[in-house]
């Protein structure tokens, strides 16, 4: 295989909106405080009877229909989340029997905040190597069921929700509209954010993953741009995990992507971990923010602490 390309995109989150003002009512905070550290003003939250696996098909079931494509075209499923609390079977195989699918591989990645571009890479790989057709990459996580609600500096960050890509190899003397990935892991920093425990809870060194990513987080980007054959300027957009506005805007800057839309989806959606990317980019197509084969840099960093980054094509 030459090359994959993303067909289309979709996205999903819940109906239940919860604001900073709802949020100031539950733990010692305010909107000014959630605004000024983290430029979150809402988020959505799932129900107890909405699981991730619900979430991740919902936003699978757009992106089949947006690309016109049915069940049966899929052979490969990967899903993106941490906040599963079934281990069998995994989310993956649940999405393939919501989405009526016939015997697709299904697999889960838990690479937390940087799930999705994980799961890019691994689609692209897996078509260039001739193992699958066409795959759904599915980012999802439900964050409120692992948030502790008593603890101020952690619940007003996260959200739920999920974003899904059809991922399909290229034609023949096309170019790849999925560039080179560049993926790696910080293991000494592996406790800075933790979802751990019984019942499992989400819990950061907050200041400790802001230093590391506002110091190390633009080289690494540069080099991704590098990778993908495009200087910084020539990106039309940037979707970065969405888990701070005070991370996200100074970085698009320090990269010297002058000329990207930036996405800023934390605002409205919180952090939603492994959907943030996904989320973002495909409510920025669907806006007509992003025109089709705008290049565009997704970067995914956070738990573990992992990253991975690659230059895409939008749909």
């Amino acid at each position: 295989m030459t090359g994959t390309r993303i067909a289309a995109l979709g996205h999903y989150q819940p109906a239940k909106v919860l604001t900073n003002g709802d949020l100031a009512a539950l733990v010692d905070t305010s909107d000014e405080w959630i605004s000024s550290r983290v430029g979150i003003r809402t988020r959505h939250v799932a129900g107890p009877d909405e699981p991730v696996d619900e979430l991740a098909a919902h936003a699978a079931g757009k992106a089949l229909a947006a690309a016109g494509l049915g069940p049966a075209d899929i052979d490969l499923v990967l899903v993106a989340t941490s906040t599963a609390i079934d281990r069998s079977p995994n989310t993956a195989a649940r999405v393939a029997a919501r989405l009526g699918m016939g015997s697709p591989a299904t697999m889960d990645l838990n690479v937390v905040c940087a799930g999705f571009t994980h799961a890019l890479a691994t689609a692209d790989h897996a078509i260039r190597a001739g193992g699958a057709r066409r795959a759904l990459v599915i980012g999802a996580d439900k964050m409120t069921e692992v948030a502790d609600w008593t603890d101020r500096t952690t619940c007003v960050l996260v959200g739920d929700g999920a974003g899904a890509a059809v991922v399909e190899a290229v034609e023949e003397g096309d170019e790849p509209c999925i560039g080179p990935v560049l993926w790696g892991s910080v293991p000494e920093m592996g406790n800075a954010v933790r979802i751990e425990g019984t019942p499992p809870r989400f819990a950061q060194e907050g200041q400790s993953v802001y230093r590391w990513a506002t110091q190390r987080l633009p080289a690494l980007a540069r080099q991704v741009c590098e990778r993908s054959g495009l200087a910084p300027e020539e990106l039309a957009g940037v979707v970065l995990h969405q888990a701070n506005l005070r991370i996200i805007e100074p970085l698009a800057a320090k990269i010297g992507a002058v000329n990207a839309v930036v996405a800023r989806d934390v605002v409205d959606s919180g952090n939603t971990s492994a959907a943030s990317i996904p989320l973002a980019l495909a409510k920025l197509v669907e806006r007509g923010e992003l025109p089709s084969g705008a290049p565009t840099l997704l970067f995914g960093f956070g738990g573990n602490l992992s990253y991975a980054g690659q230059v895409v094509r939008v749909p």
